[in-house]
């Protein structure tokens, strides 16, 4: 709860002390146990057995802990986003714009890629929303491009973490929402006209 990027299990096993592996499963357990899987009987020897085994149903807590973008971190339970967003967003109104969404899209399903890259897509010059995106660490500086020495941009850890995935290979595919292959023959004999 005290850093501000999600902890790996190998950080944690060093400041606790601990093999990876004991540390991954006692998170293992903190995430069942917040979730609501425990066993809360006085009489049980071994909770922690019993849990991994189903155990008794116990009431899921305001929090989570989630397993994301390399790491592990304390999050509020989606059932109380709305009375926990009320409280963070309360006054905030900065919200990234349509620009800003759509620049973000494609360095994200095109990354690496320099900015005259997405420019082109786009249509229109994108220099102000790659540094607004940059500022608010959703993107970062990846290296140059060998062949033209244009800096290539990609998203951060932190743009994981806010999607709420763990990699960008859990991006939605974008084929579902493209048109159709049919009828793509009468686009091109129209265009020979």
């Amino acid at each position: 709860m005290v850093i501000d990027e999600p902890a790996t299990a190998t950080a944690l096993a060093a400041g606790l002390d601990l093999t990876v592996d004991v540390v991954e499963g006692l998170l293992e357990e903190l995430q069942r146990e917040y979730n609501g899987y425990t066993v809360n009987a006085p009489d049980v020897d071994d909770a922690s057995h019993s849990s991994r085994n189903g155990g008794f149903s116990a009431i899921a807590r305001g929090f989570e802990l989630r397993n994301i973008a390399g790491g592990w971190r304390i999050y509020s339970r989606a059932d109380f986003a709305e009375i926990v967003g009320g409280f963070v967003l309360e006054g905030q109104t900065a919200r990234l714009t349509q620009a800003a969404l759509e620049t973000l899209a494609v360095i994200a399903y095109r990354q690496p890629v320099s900015r005259a890259r997405v420019s082109a897509i786009r249509g229109v010059n994108v220099d102000s929303v790659v540094r607004t995106l940059t500022q608010r660490g959703l993107i970062e500086d990846s290296g140059t491009d060998p062949e033209s020495g244009a800096i290539l941009y990609r998203t951060t850890s932190y743009f994981l973490e806010r999607m709420g995935i763990g990699s960008v290979a859990e991006l939605p595919q974008l084929s579902p929402h493209l048109p159709g292959l049919e009828g793509i023959e009468e686009f091109y004999d129209a265009g020979r006209m």
